[in-house]
């Protein structure tokens, strides 16, 4: 094993963009995936799948490999490997960023009702009842299994494995997708009421443009706190560069027309 590799914690988009921009840079790369996801994208470069064993395992593992850098790229919601990581990196010693895609807004007529968790978003829907849209993810389906007075369209990657709500529909999908089938999925599942969480990002904004266009309510779960004091960007761009910029991620100059700065 190289000392000079860079581990990304990844399972987003942007830490497959991050990969195969520090690969195409010469940079050796170690892109870690939970291993969550039965059939998952798989980035350029190394992949390694499964968990390190808390913030012990990921200390040990860092310090074993001869990590230089970390680059913490996964969902908005990985809380708890966000947290190891930060706590793992400060007890070995290794730089660590957060890249993290912005959160989405409420603009124009979109109808928000913002909750803090998902037992939250559970109780407003059973207060709401009607045909809703949930696109919270499978491992939270289990949340709305109480809800009796609703239907759900439950929109997943993997199919879910706990208790779910009595009525309800499964829809194997994956991103990214396109307004113009947004619109129609939501007006052919005559949709009032869309559960999500506020993962950010491009690839599946468009329900939520589909929604304010045709009146429907969004509770929109609100993103978990963070640990303090994390470094953090907003872009693969910017986290190419704060690699590039901890020189000893690199094993030589960078590729031409890529700024280490």
């Amino acid at each position: 094993m190289t000392d000079r590799s860079v581990l990304v914690l990844g399972g987003t988009g942007e830490a497959r963009a991050l990969a195969e921009e520090l690969v195409a840079a010469g940079v050796p790369v170690i892109s870690s995936l939970a291993g969550r996801v039965q059939n998952p994208r798989l980035p350029v470069g190394e992949v390694r799948i499964g968990g390190f064993g808390g913030v012990d395992g990921l200390a040990a593992w860092l310090r074993d490999e001869r990590i230089r850098a970390v680059v913490d790229a996964t969902h908005p919601f990985a809380a708890q490997i966000t947290g190891n990581a930060a706590a793992a990196c400060a007890r070995a010693g290794v730089p660590l960023l957060r890249l993290l895609r912005p959160g989405w807004s409420p603009d124009g007529d979109a109808r928000w009702t913002r909750v803090p968790d998902i037992v939250a978003a559970a109780r407003i829907v059973a207060d709401r009842g009607g045909r809703v849209l949930l696109t919270t993810g499978r491992q939270d389906a289990s949340a709305f299994a109480a809800v009796e007075n609703a239907w759900f369209l439950i929109r997943v990657v993997d199919p879910p494995t706990g208790p779910l709500p009595p009525r309800h529909r499964i829809l194997a999908s994956r991103g990214p997708y396109n307004l113009a089938g947004e619109r129609k999925l939501l007006a052919d599942n005559e949709i009032a009421l869309l559960v999500t969480k506020n993962s950010g990002g491009d690839l599946t904004r468009a329900k939520l443009i589909a929604a304010a266009e045709a009146g429907i309510e969004v509770v929109m779960v609100d993103r978990p706190a963070e640990p303090a004091g994390l470094d953090r960007v907003e872009s693969v761009e910017a986290a190419r560069h704060w690699v590039c910029g901890t020189g000893s991620a690199l094993p030589g100059p960078a590729a031409p027309g890529r700024s280490p700065g």
